[in-house]
């Protein structure tokens, strides 16, 4: 079995065309992982999530340790098989989720302790645990365990955070537990300050990861702070690794972040939107529960690939959603998911034709317009 590894193609600027090399097969980037929180992409086969194109998707280790359990996973093959995904899996460590219990956490230098949102049992979760369940469930890429600093916050509590969340990062990086083909990454916090944000990047190098995240973003502050922290952070990562973007977002959101040297993201924002009637096309975002649809007999995106385009028309579309119809959500996440592999596959070929600025530019109009 080969070693995890990363290798850069082509680049143009700061954008990155790559591969990576893991135990469960490569990944081209930029890549977007489709979200299977629980162990599902909701609504999904995981053939459908392939044929979108898909090569790597992300699982949580919040919501496995407390339903179905890792060691339960563990015990029926671990996850690829559990859910009959043979793609590499990343997990999120469950920091996200833990800061989002609020007043239902308490969190100490050990590790955080928290009130299960199923049924109220006191769960404690450490660096250790974390690595530990994430090698149960057997991820193919683990997250440090860190505090994914809230937003709002002064530049007093993001510093002790971020520097909770590199404690936390050594031990994470202590309990993993190598082998061929696997990677830990290590997370970047700092909030919106560029000092802390660097700061951050640095104490990760100085341990050494097989990736870098960057964490605690998406959370709030903006596009353009949000930019302005890949700015302050991507220079300060090893550039022989890969850099993921935690949590993003539209597209417009990751065009601009891989201009910023980013190859990796995450976002439930594709598949959360189709099953509330948006969709994603090159003519920009569309809410098919809108009356105007009602008798189009045109499909959602004539250049689309994806089963709702190929088959159905913006008419059938809108019929399922107004009927409450499951197969609406259905067809519109496969459609969003499509979008945004293809999406990557076109950003992947413009840094290799020296075109990326072109596309950055293409997309950026795209945004603007409100969902029609």
């Amino acid at each position: 079995m080969s070693a995890f590894g990363y290798e850069l193609l082509a680049s143009d600027g700061a954008a990155r065309r790559g591969r990576l090399t893991t135990a469960h097969g490569p990944v081209e980037t930029p890549a977007f992982m489709p979200v299977g929180t629980a162990a599902t992409v909701k609504g999904m086969t995981a053939e459908m999530v392939a044929e979108t194109g898909a090569q790597m998707v992300l699982a949580n280790t919040y919501h496995l340790m407390l339903r179905p359990g890792a060691e339960r996973v563990a015990k029926l093959g671990g996850l690829h098989k559990f859910m009959d995904w043979q793609g590499p899996i990343l997990t999120d460590s469950g920091g996200f989720q833990v800061m989002s219990l609020a007043e239902l956490r308490k969190i100490t230098e050990e590790g955080v302790t928290f009130r299960s949102h199923i049924d109220g049992a006191k769960v404690t979760l450490t660096p250790e645990r974390s690595v530990e369940i994430q090698h149960q469930l057997d991820a193919t890429v683990t997250m440090v365990f860190d505090e994914c600093t809230p937003w709002p916050v002064s530049e007093t509590d993001a510093a002790a955070s971020m520097r909770l969340s590199m404690r936390w990062a050594e031990r994470s990086r202590a309990a993993f537990v190598e082998r061929p083909g696997y990677a830990l990454f290590g997370i970047v916090q700092g909030s919106a300050f560029r000092d802390l944000r660097e700061e951050s990047a640095k104490a990760l190098t100085n341990v050494g990861f097989d990736g870098y995240a960057v964490g605690g973003l998406a959370v709030g502050e903006g596009q353009a702070m949000m930019f302005e922290m890949l700015e302050a952070t991507v220079p300060h990562l090893p550039a022989g690794t890969p850099h993921y973007l935690m949590g993003v977002g539209k597209p417009a959101d990751i065009v601009g972040a891989v201009a910023r040297g980013i190859d990796l993201f995450d976002c439930v924002l594709p598949t959360r939107s189709g099953r509330t009637g948006q969709a994603f096309t090159r003519a920009g975002t569309l809410n098919m529960r809108n009356a105007r649809h009602a008798e189009d007999g045109g499909p959602l995106d004539p250049e689309c690939r994806c089963p709702a385009c190929r088959g159905h028309s913006r008419a059938y579309l809108h019929h399922l959603f107004k009927a409450d119809e499951m197969l609406g959500p259905i067809l519109l996440t496969a459609h969003n998911l499509t979008y945004y592999q293809d999406l990557m596959r076109d950003i992947g070929d413009a840094i290799e034709a020296g075109t990326f600025a072109e596309l950055v530019r293409a997309h950026a109009p795209v945004e603007a317009g409100a969902a029609s």
